[in-house]
């Protein structure tokens, strides 16, 4: 039996990084990229490594130029802890497996710490595999909590819901991660939206601007955690800014919603460090009238973009700079 299965990238719309924080986000999924994973019964559990976790190269310029790109950690260790989690989460619900063991493999294009989801992708790649081989049915809500999990518990990694319950989910959706629906249920409310709804959007990234998650949210969640008021207090404001964007969406106004995701970057600066290189992202759309806003972590944007002229404008600026643009498709 041959099983694939895949995960797409995603971009964080409005609200984010307000989801490790109890509160509100919309996210698109991103289907011009995706992870995919083939997994099929041998003898032995067998993981196989992928380009990311290459240990043979042509000198050492080139490993070095492997290292900047990918990191000292490829995607092994994701795979690792998303077949442990599994495991733990079936004993847990006193799930019996078969015995029988499989190989695991992993192929992704998604652009690699810019912020689109690359590594949860590859977890949620991998949990549909291992619940196609072994037939077991997680539930919807319940799935992108033990995603997380595989990450933050398992592998320490700084993160929230939003990339899960998306890339679950699928299309566009809007969650609210309430303190006493988390605490009480152990998963937020998410409302897919329809993707009609959105205004035309784009994509922007740039490879050189990679950075892991964990480097920009792990001071910000220690101040948080503290209960810094001005930390607390923006996280607020931004998961507001989610709520009134739904609103606007489903009001059939989503043409309105651009100067939020302004709102939304403003805010996140006012508490996160912008290096030269993400803020040049920023900063030239906005110079062609575009509104925009990180599509996660650092590395990726996301935007409203008025036209196709606009769209033409933004392609030639962002060249200048090594950045990639995209028409991120939902549906």
């Amino acid at each position: 039996m041959l099983i694939r299965t895949h995960a797409y990238a995603r971009a964080g719309l409005v609200g984010n990084p307000s989801d490790g924080y109890f509160g509100k986000t919309i996210a698109i999924i991103v289907r011009n990229f995706r992870c995919r994973v083939t997994l099929y019964e041998s003898p032995r559990l067998v993981i196989v490594p992928g380009y990311r976790d290459q240990l043979e190269f042509q000198s050492v310029e080139h490993l070095v130029a492997f290292v900047e790109e990918s990191g000292y950690y490829g995607a092994t260790r994701l795979v690792k802890a998303s077949i442990k989690k599994f495991y733990d989460y079936c004993r847990q619900q006193g799930i019996s497996l078969d015995a029988k063991n499989f190989t695991v493999e992993y192929d992704t294009d998604i652009p690699l710490r810019v912020g689109l989801a690359g590594s949860s992708a590859i977890v949620t790649a991998v949990f549909r595999a291992l619940m196609q081989f072994y037939s077991v049915a997680i539930p919807q809500p319940i799935l992108p909590g033990l995603i997380l999990s595989t990450e933050t518990d398992e592998l320490k990694i700084t993160a929230g819901l939003q990339d899960r319950v998306v890339q679950v989910y699928e299309g566009c959706v809007y969650m609210d991660f309430r303190r006493d629906l988390l605490e009480q249920r152990g998963y937020g409310l998410y409302e897919p939206l329809d993707p009609k709804l959105l205004p035309p959007l784009f994509v922007a990234y740039h490879d050189a601007l990679s950075e892991g998650t964990e480097v920009a949210h792990s001071p910000v969640r220690e101040r948080w955690l503290a209960g810094e008021p001005k930390v607390v207090q923006t996280m607020n404001r931004i998961a507001d800014l989610a709520r009134k964007a739904r609103e606007l969406l489903e009001a059939d106004r989503g043409a309105d919603i651009g100067p939020l995701l302004d709102e939304n970057f403003e805010l996140r600066a006012s508490i996160y460090p912008i290096s030269a290189g993400n803020r040049e992202l920023v900063e030239r759309a906005r110079k062609e009238g575009a509104h925009v806003h990180f599509a996660g972590s650092g590395g990726a944007v996301v935007g409203v973009c008025r036209d196709e002229a606009m769209f033409d404008r933004l392609a030639r600026s962002y060249a200048q700079m090594g950045a990639k643009i995209i028409k991120p498709i939902i549906q």
